[in-house]
């Protein structure tokens, strides 16, 4: 049995600008192996991969989004199984391991705002301040989750809230204190739809977060603790991870083995292509930046990472053959190369 799911208007030409002053042709792509002895890799706009370091901890989780995160040039790496994630900063055309930050419950998914690296886990949400490249060890905040069952799957940050998915039927968001500190409790978002299945995927600009409903088959917006809209994702199955580029919400689907591309505008989501891109296997995350958009997919034991070049009009185009990753690999994200 295939696993299921393992802001304003902008106006056309506004649109296109953004999306082609984004393309950099230093990017690089980067996901983890997801082994007991887990390891960075890194790879080019190409899909080459270019190099390979260990994250000093153990993989070994799944069904979650956001295991990698990026921001200017450092890369936080989720270490499931060793209860810590590993600090990574670029330095021209590659990374170095930085340090490793303990913490309080199994690591799942991570987010960087506010001067803070969030850390979501199976039962708790973290705080750690960010000093330039360095990442404090110790926790200035710890939430524990509504459901705190082993199912969170993945934390955005929503301007003065986290917001998080559990895919034991919960949405939830955690306020931030004015210098981004986790505080209080985690608390319900209201009018969840009341076919709620399994809440995946998410991904947020400003206020506004788009979260997955995967096995309801929809993608729901919600703002200020509110879902306001809901979308079903039409022949795909299974929207479960998004990525926002421009005017674009782009949802990697299992198991229709595929990218959805949709316009999203004010309170509408709208579906523009039920089928951007197809897929090796089951998509397991997806993220963009740098004019690209990346996927993580698999399938029998094995992973691809597919990388495309978007235009203007949200089209995806693949840049070579996806590359093969012995595996579960785990998490993506796309590190800018600077100006």
């Amino acid at each position: 049995m295939k696993k299921i799911c393992a802001l304003g208007i902008l106006s056309v030409i506004g649109a296109a600008t953004v999306i082609r002053a984004d393309n950099d042709q230093n990017a690089l792509v980067v996901t983890a192996s997801n082994a007991t002895q887990n390891q960075l890799l890194v790879y080019n706009r190409g899909g080459q991969l270019i190099q390979t370091i260990p994250t000093q901890g153990q993989g070994g989780v799944s069904g979650n989004a956001g295991g990698i995160e990026a921001k200017d040039n450092l890369v936080a790496v989720v270490n499931f199984g060793s209860q810590s994630v590993s600090m990574f900063e670029r330095e021209g055309n590659g990374f170095d391991m930085k340090e490793l930050v303990p913490t309080v419950s199994s690591p799942v998914s991570v987010a960087f705002g506010a001067g803070h690296l969030y850390i979501l886990g199976t039962t708790t949400v973290e705080s750690h301040p960010v000093d330039g490249s360095h990442v404090s060890s110790n926790p200035d905040g710890v939430v524990t989750l509504l459901h705190a069952d082993g199912t969170s799957a993945q934390v955005g940050v929503a301007q003065d809230q986290l917001i998080i998915s559990e895919k034991s039927n919960m949405i939830e968001t955690v306020n931030l204190l004015p210098g981004g500190t986790v505080s209080g409790v985690a608390t319900a978002v209201q009018n969840i739809p009341s076919n709620v299945n399994t809440p995946f995927g998410l991904v947020t600009r400003g206020n506004d977060a788009y979260v997955t409903i995967a096995h309801a088959n929809e993608i729901s917006l919600v703002r200020n603790g509110t879902v306001l809209t809901v979308t079903g994702s039409g022949t795909q199955m299974a929207p479960c991870w998004l990525t926002l580029r421009g005017p674009f919400l782009f949802s990697s689907n299992s198991p229709s083995m595929s990218v959805s591309r949709y316009a999203v505008y004010g309170q509408k989501i709208v579906q523009d292509a039920a089928v951007a891109a197809q897929l090796n296997g089951d998509p397991t995350d997806i993220a963009s930046g740098g004019g690209l958009v990346a996927v993580i997919d698999g399938s029998g034991g094995i992973s691809h990472l597919s990388i495309f070049s978007v235009d203007e009009d949200g089209n995806l185009t693949l840049l070579q053959a996806a590359a093969t990753i012995s595996g579960a690999a785990n998490g993506v994200a796309i590190v800018r190369g600077g100006d």
